[in-house]
């Protein structure tokens, strides 16, 4: 982005974000994109593994569990543990646009301490999009849909094409991920963030 600043309140001129007519139907689990991503994989032991799901138009929810490796100070979650469950909850809706996209910037304000071993009911929306830029917001509730705010987040993704990752990604997982032979999970490898 060149060290300029991306402004998180979309243009005048934004459009509203679009439901892709084959995106996952509300309440679809999305699933992993790729099994070695810190924030879905099942593949990294002190991962997040947020199960993500789709929600009503440009929505999905998600569910964090704090455990023990994910903490700052004692007892409870590191910030930027938290920054990222709202990060990878904001990436998975590329997943109802079929854009892929990158963070651009994201901004979060943290409310309320999360101790370890609490659950985050997370829910992110894509609000607005102008060009290759989707605006998107989040927030991270405890102990239910309806408690309180502990976390949110706003933020700015970026559409890019696959290269983007072919180019900039060490080259053994890239090529490993392009040679499976399931080419459903070599397309949703690079679908979202990393």
């Amino acid at each position: 982005m060149s060290g300029r600043t991306t402004a998180l309140t979309p243009p005048a001129d934004a459009g509203p974000p679009v439901r892709h007519p084959e995106a996952p139907a509300p309440g679809e689990v999305i699933g992993a994109h790729y099994e070695n991503c810190f924030g879905c994989g099942a593949g990294v032991p002190h991962g997040l593994h947020l199960e993500v799901r789709a929600g009503e138009g440009v929505a999905v929810t998600a569910e964090f569990r704090v455990k023990e490796a994910h903490q700052g100070a004692p007892g409870l979650a590191h910030g930027g543990v938290l920054a990222t469950a709202l990060d990878e909850t904001l990436g998975s809706l590329n997943w109802l646009t079929r854009v892929i996209a990158v963070t651009g910037r994201l901004e979060t304000d943290f409310l309320l301490p999360v101790p370890v071993d609490s659950v985050l009911h997370l829910e992110a929306e894509a609000v607005a999009v102008h060009h290759r830029k989707i605006y998107c917001t989040a927030t991270g509730r405890l102990g239910g849909p309806e408690g309180p705010v502990a976390v949110r987040a706003d933020a700015v993704f970026i559409e890019v094409k696959v290269e983007h990752f072919i180019n900039h990604g060490r080259p053994a997982e890239i090529n490993a991920a392009l040679a499976d032979p399931d080419q459903v999970k070599v397309v949703r490898a690079f679908e979202v963030n990393p």
